[in-house]
């Protein structure tokens, strides 16, 4: 299999690794034999930029972190046998991608002394892709960290600045960077506390510009293989079928999903991919592609039979 047909695979498998892994718990492992042809991509490095689903240990390095539940069990109990920051209790999609691609798992940028020689994670946990200060004019507030997307590309910036500047493009050849899943916090914040979901509509065209903002930024730091992962179908979460809970059977489709934030997934995925319709048109060097989590979480959900005892 060609490079390039690998790493679309990888866009392909990826948004299943996090939900069958919790199903499938320990017993998983041994299948990631079948992607093994990831390690025909070559990648030396990878780069995580994100919040809680690829976040290994930031934000319980953070002061406000450190009180949080993912710093003890059962976080973390079921593979790393401890917590390690992990918001899971074992492996996220970005293990299993680093161990597919021959590489260990990624240490978190804020660890001391740690070895990053394979790849940096700065993904934190709550974090949004907005900055605090822009969310607070749509008045919503962050209660987990204030390291949102802006505040981890100045970390990657300085890191590359001491590590191969000002020929980073040459070093990141071979390297793999992993632009979200980042967006969905900003959502969360805003219908956690009340805001009508027709407003926040109108904040998902700003999110998608974050996102692209940070692609670009990417791009300039000499990234030439990029994954930008888009939301799920949060109309499928528990947390969100409990706080919208209606009597009203035409709220929710087939799958017993809640349409109207679904299409609000939809319509943030549907921007995001126009977003990086214009940027591989304007970095035709860059190989730029969309991580359809919301497929993937949908082909989980409707096969959920096979995957244990979990029924939707």
């Amino acid at each position: 299999m060609a490079p390039t047909r690998v790493f679309l695979f990888l866009v392909v498998v990826i948004g299943s690794f996090y939900l069958i892994r919790t199903r499938m718990g320990s017993s998983f492992p041994p299948l990631l034999r079948t992607f093994s042809t990831l390690k025909s991509c070559n990648f030396d490095q990878i780069y995580q930029l994100g919040d809680s689903i690829s976040d290994t240990g930031n934000l319980i390095l953070e002061p406000r972190g450190a009180a949080t539940p993912f710093g003890s069990l059962p976080y973390g109990e079921s593979f790393f046998r401890n917590a390690t920051g992990h918001c899971s209790d074992g492996m996220l999609m970005i293990d299993y991608i680093t161990i597919a691609s021959g590489l260990p798992f990624l240490n978190p940028y804020k660890e001391v002394d740690a070895d990053f020689r394979h790849g940096v994670n700065f993904a934190v946990a709550g974090a949004t892709a907005l900055p605090v200060d822009v969310l607070a004019n749509w008045n919503t507030r962050t209660s987990v960290t204030n390291s949102s997307l802006n505040i981890q590309l100045d970390w990657m910036s300085t890191y590359f600045n001491s590590l191969c500047h000002p020929d980073c493009a040459e070093k990141h050849r071979s390297s793999l960077f992993m632009v979200g899943e980042i967006g969905g916090n900003d959502i969360n914040y805003a219908l956690a506390q009340g805001k009508p979901i027709k407003e926040v509509w109108n904040m998902v065209p700003v999110i998608v510009g974050a996102i692209k903002d940070a692609v670009l930024k990417v791009i300039h730091n000499g990234a030439i293989r990029i994954v930008v992962p888009g939301n799920f179908p949060i109309g499928c979460l528990p947390v969100y079928l409990t706080l919208f809970q209606t009597n009203n059977s035409s709220a929710y489709d087939q799958h017993n999903c809640l349409k109207e934030l679904n299409n609000l997934s939809i319509y943030q995925n549907e921007l995001l991919q126009l977003a990086i319709k214009e940027l591989k048109q304007e970095n035709p060097n860059t190989m730029i592609l969309y991580g359809n989590y919301y497929n993937a979480f949908q082909w989980l959900y409707r096969n959920a039979q096979y995957f244990g005892k979990f029924q939707p």
